[in-house]
């Protein structure tokens, strides 16, 4: 395509000579004339290349089975589905191929979808400058989140990497669980409130993702949003910004910028960024000045003696540690790169969350063998207790930690790198450079061959005995390798803390309404997720 371009560059400037030679009447109509075959002689090598490289594409991916497909051109366009029958159709395929196969976005994009833990372990433990975030899935969130941690490759994210793994050590953690027993009483307050009116059916999507942006809120910016009970433009703008990539990357036309960008969906996600931008803009600038007039805020929770100290310093959140934070060379990130970072955690950080505990409930309200047991586990560890808040040293239970497993499964159904040089994977196959490998957590968390009846809720199949000759890569809800999960703790300990409380204080049934996934950036419900609520007396262990 360079050449395409350079050879375009070089003719404009003929053109362009050819133009002041000719009269002014006769240089205007030679040179649309002109103008209007460079275009056509432009369109035509880009087809030309598109063709070419695609053919051989198939060519080197013929070592993949490569399912049927509506033509040679069109290839499997359209097939992919955010919707429940898209799932099945994931479901199909595994048992069908097992392992791999081939799979063609029409001329455009060549792809190798993967959903075994031997294919996609090579990829995944490969050196972050192999295996890249690659554009077709992640760039449109660029605009968004900026060169973060998420969309960043190379030097600048092994850069970034080191300066924020420190942000996530578990001292920084243990200050934040008392955010998440703050917004979790706040949503149960509602709840109550609700059961009281006679409104005890909700949608647990709804609540929990205004819950876990609450506790972002407050994590990043030590921002009370209070957004669990009245509207916020900055929440509305990221819900917004959400939905608007999902639509974009099922519309082909769209991922274009020349054509997004001038249409309606393209204008409101630019209104929806400059809101969210300028929320962040505006608090990063705030808190550098404070840190420089004021001194840096504590970066942990002093124990001496056993007992927490009162600080006259606030505890840092998560932009106090970017702005403090440097690198070997004493550098720190500058205004627009925490930017970018904080508006990747808020992004990264609710709608994954939310999910995840969002089906760990669904799947509790259909087997209360399972609720009942880890309900009575969480009434045994907060019974001699003065206050019902968990904190950072609270046990996981032996039948609380398999029970939640099984939906944190789905929570993200996909992940995405390109191959910046060609890669073996076994049986002796060989994913091409420049390849887009679609890495399938969803087909690997639902491959029979890994997981028998993996359709059905078994939280034993997690009990460490049964785990023990399971591969390593079989549950990877937070991927895994060098680009795994940066928050993949801060998000256990939010899920954790949530369920706890929310199985103490409520009783939790189907919500007579059928369950229909829909898989979008995280897996949701159509409609919502509906469950009904029992409000349950804490001291009467039932």
């Amino acid at each position: 395509m360079a050449v395409i371009d350079a050879v375009l560059d070089r003719l404009l400037d003929g053109l362009l000579g050819l133009g002041r030679l000719l009269s002014p009447l006769c240089s205007l109509f030679v040179l649309l004339q002109l103008s209007a075959l460079v275009v056509l002689l432009l369109l035509s090598l880009r087809v030309v290349c598109l063709l070419w490289s695609h053919a051989q594409f198939t060519r080197r991916l013929r070592c993949f089975s490569k399912p049927p497909t509506q033509n040679w051109l069109v290839g499997h366009l359209g097939e992919m589905r955010s919707t429940e029958e898209g799932l099945q159709a994931v479901d199909q395929l595994v048992r069908t191929y097992s392992h791999s196969c081939s799979w063609f976005l029409g001329p455009f994009y060549s792809l190798v979808r993967l959903f075994h833990p031997d294919y996609i372990k090579p990829l995944l433990l490969a050196p972050a400058s192999i295996t890249v975030k690659d554009e077709l899935f992640y760039g449109f969130l660029r605009p968004w989140l900026g060169q973060s941690l998420l969309l960043s490759n190379g030097e600048d994210w092994s850069r970034r990497r080191r300066l924020l793994t420190p942000a996530f050590h578990f001292d920084i953690l243990k200050n934040y669980v008392k955010i998440f027993n703050h917004s979790s009483n706040i949503m149960h307050s509602k709840w109550r409130r609700l059961v009281a009116e006679g409104e005890s059916r909700q949608d647990m999507f709804n609540h929990i993702s205004l819950m876990t942006l609450d506790s972002l809120l407050r994590c990043t910016f030590s921002y009370n949003s209070n957004c669990q009970e009245s509207s916020s433009e900055y929440i509305a703008a990221i819900f917004e910004l959400s939905t608007l990539v999902i639509e974009r990357r099922g519309r082909i036309l769209h991922h274009w910028d020349c054509l997004y960008w001038r249409s309606p969906e393209g204008q409101r996600f630019k209104q929806a960024c400059s809101v969210v931008h300028g929320f962040t803009r505006t608090v990063v600038q705030e808190r550098r000045a404070q840190l420089l007039h004021r001194g840096e805020p504590e970066s942990h929770t002093d124990t001496t003696g056993g007992e927490e100290k009162k600080k006259k310093k606030r505890v840092a959140d998560f932009i106090d540690l970017l702005l403090l934070s440097k690198d070997e060379d004493g550098h720190g990130l500058t205004d627009e790169e925490i930017k970018a970072e904080a508006d990747t955690f808020m992004f990264g950080g609710h709608d994954t969350t939310a999910s995840g505990i969002s089906w760990v409930l669904y799947n509790l309200s259909q087997h209360q063998d399972h609720q009942d047991r880890c309900r009575a586990e969480v009434n045994d560890l907060l019974q001699d207790r003065k206050t019902e808040d968990l904190d950072w040293s609270a046990p996981v239970r032996p039948s609380v930690r398999p029970s939640v497993r099984p939906s944190v499964r789905p929570s993200v159904c996909l992940s995405v790198r390109l191959s910046t040089r060609d890669m073996t994977v076994p049986g002796g196959r060989v994913i091409p450079q420049g390849s887009i490998c679609l890495v399938s957590i969803y087909g690997t968390h639902h491959n029979p061959e890994i997981w028998p009846d993996p359709d059905v809720y078994n939280p034993m199949r997690f009990d460490p005995e049964n785990s023990k000759d399971r591969s390593s890569h079989a549950f990877i809800p937070f991927s895994s390798g060098p680009r795994n999960c940066i928050g993949q703790k801060f998000a256990m300990a939010e899920l954790r803390v949530v369920v706890a409380l929310t199985l103490r204080r409520f009783r939790l049934t189907p919500g007579g309404v059928e369950v229909r996934r829909l898989p979008q950036l995280v897996l949701r419900a159509e409609g919502g997720l509906w469950l009904t609520l029992e409000t349950l007396d804490p001291t009467n262990k039932q």
